[in-house]
C-alpha cells in the first residue's frame, strides 16, 4: 500500500485576538524597572518580602534561573529585583548581590 499524500490544511488560524507575541518575551521585559533591596523575611513557596532603600516593602518570588540554579536567599541579603510599572506591590528576584 502506498504512502498517503499529506493534506495541505491552508493557512494556520490561530484563537488569538490581535497582534503580539503569544507569551512574554524580551520584548515585554523592556518595561521591567530594575531596583534593589534586602530581604526582610523568608516566606513559604519561595516569597520573600522585600524592603527597598526607600523603605517600602514588597513581595518577591524568586527567578526561575535562579531556583534552577539553586540560589538561596536568606534574611539579610541584598538582592536586584525586576517590578512592573503596573504593580509596584511585587516584584521578581533575578540576582543576589551579597
Amino acid at each position: 500500500m502506498p504512502p498517503r499524500p499529506k493534506k495541505s490544511s491552508g493557512p494556520r488560524r490561530s484563537n488569538r485576538s490581535g497582534p503580539g507575541p503569544r507569551r512574554p518575551g524580551k520584548e515585554n521585559d523592556e518595561k521591567a524597572v530594575e531596583v534593589e533591596g534586602e530581604i526582610s523575611a523568608v516566606l513559604a513557596g519561595t516569597m520573600f518580602r522585600v524592603r527597598m532603600i526607600s523603605g517600602h516593602e514588597v513581595l518577591a518570588h524568586i527567578s526561575g534561573k535562579m531556583r534552577k540554579r539553586f540560589i538561596r536567599l536568606v534574611v539579610g541579603d541584598k538582592v536586584k529585583m525586576e517590578m512592573s510599572p503596573y504593580d509596584v506591590s511585587k516584584a521578581r528576584i533575578v540576582y543576589r548581590l551579597g
